[in-house]
């Protein structure tokens, strides 16, 4: 598998409904955007201000490399997404 051709991508949310299950998702993607893997940490509060907190305690090898891009779902739930990569140790 050719890790250069991949891209991770951070996503939080606003728990706009009040499910109670407030998570940050790491998604890996290949070169052609297919979903390769995913997998989540909860975090206490919503939003990326919370999201950089917890993962940097989560995943402390793990980078944002972007600026967090806001967007809204069709069923209304603000939602924010950041290109990530790990650091070399």
């Amino acid at each position: 598998m050719d890790d250069a051709n991949h891209r991770m991508t951070l996503m939080c949310y606003n728990d706009t409904h009040g499910y109670g299950w407030r998570h940050v998702d790491l998604f890996l993607h290949d070169a052609e955007g297919r979903e390769l893997n995913w997998v989540h940490w909860q975090v206490t509060e919503d939003g990326p201000d919370a999201a950089d907190r917890i993962t940097a305690v989560a995943e402390p090898g793990l980078r944002r490399t972007s600026e967090w891009r806001h967007g809204v779902s069709a069923a209304g739930m603000d939602y924010w997404s950041a290109d990530a990569m790990w650091v070399a140790s």
